[in-house]
């Protein structure tokens, strides 16, 4: 046997953590930049939480909140240059994988002049700041992982930051703050932790190590499902969905996505159609692809509390409602897209471009 770990994060999980332990936010650094999107983290009380805690701690901060969904690369510069100027040493992101992913890339470049081929690089002059990390949805996973997702008109895709020193000084997850989530969203992201647990398993990359997170997050997943449509869900079903996406998040954070993930981006950035609900319009078929290869999808299926990979199919069907349609055009253009990320290289058996269609045709056949 033969495999590496490495989480250097400090996972602070539980209601009122970050009042419990507000000591963790003095030592990153002095002053703090937070970043956050528009309005959802006054909505569910994170943001006024951070701030009086810093308050009470004496750490001063500047507070940016002008992240979009799926920041792209001239989003996050434009947020670094903000930072400069304010003088703040550390970052706290707050929210959903946007904004912890930004803040990711936004430690980045607040102390390394580079030009993007670079940023996407993973190699750095100079170590990113800081970042502690606060999530408010339970599907990313950003909080435990070395990554920052950036939409790059470069490539009219999304693209992976990847560099360990971008892994969260500390991550504080409170499952209150996504009480506030709607229905759709929560079933969103929860299918994105799905996707991360199940590609983490069946990843070329995967090891014994990892597949016991992987296959917990399924089990807890698998027993939320029934609730997911439920207009109130439950704090302790919550809870259950933001361990089960933080465990997904270690996951991938040691043997990143597949080509599930390479072919939800182009749906994401060209369609607007939300990363985990992507994600879950692909995931039948992708499973389909692999099944004939591996026991490992049974595995899946099994933790899932499903019969077989039919009913598996048809539940994240119920879940996610009608399907959007695509185009043949769109088809042959995400195909081609899919094919150029370094993704397919984890997916055993290796899909090619015939395989990466049939899966987009079928998953959005009616």
């Amino acid at each position: 046997m033969e495999f590496k770990y490495y989480m250097p994060v400090k996972i602070f999980f539980g209601e009122k953590c970050i009042e419990k332990n507000g000591s963790g936010f003095s030592m990153p650094g002095k002053k703090a930049f937070i970043v956050t999107g528009k309005s959802s983290a006054e909505k569910n009380g994170s943001l006024n939480d951070v701030k009086k805690t810093l308050n009470s701690i004496n750490i001063p901060f500047v507070h940016y909140n002008r992240i979009e969904p799926n920041p792209s690369v001239e989003d996050v510069r434009a947020a670094s240059v903000f930072m400069k100027e304010s003088g703040a040493d550390f970052i706290i992101g707050i929210g959903g994988g946007s904004p912890l992913d930004a803040a990711k890339a936004i430690a980045i470049l607040a102390v390394n002049d580079i030009d993007d081929d670079t940023l996407f690089g993973g190699i750095y002059r100079n170590r990113p700041l800081p970042v502690i990390a606060i999530p408010t949805t339970a599907g990313t996973g950003s909080e435990v992982t070395p990554y920052s997702i950036l939409a790059f008109k470069k490539i009219s895709n999304k693209k992976s930051v990847g560099c360990d020193a971008i892994f969260p000084y500390a991550a504080f997850l409170d499952p209150l703050y996504t009480a506030t989530l709607s229905a759709a969203t929560t079933i969103n992201t929860a299918v994105d932790a799905l996707s991360h647990a199940i590609e983490g398993y069946l990843s070329a990359r995967g090891t014994e190590v990892i597949k016991p997170y992987a296959m917990e997050s399924i089990r807890i997943i698998g027993r939320c499902i029934p609730e997911l449509k439920n207009s109130a869900i439950r704090n302790e079903v919550r809870e259950n969905l933001l361990y089960a996406s933080m465990l997904a998040g270690i996951v991938i954070a040691h043997t990143g996505t597949t080509v599930l993930h390479a072919m939800g981006y182009p749906l994401t950035y060209h369609r607007d159609i939300d990363h985990g609900r992507a994600n879950g319009l692909l995931m039948y078929h992708y499973l389909k692809f692999i099944e004939p290869s591996t026991e490992k999808v049974k595995h899946i299926v099994d933790a899932a509390g499903m019969k077989n990979t039919d009913e598996f199919g048809e539940t994240i069907d119920r879940l996610l409602g009608e399907k959007e349609t695509i185009s043949e055009s769109e088809i042959t253009g995400f195909t081609r897209t899919a094919m150029t990320s370094k993704n397919i290289a984890y997916t055993s058996p290796r899909p090619g471009e015939k395989d990466i269609r049939r899966i987009y045709e079928d998953s959005f056949r009616r």
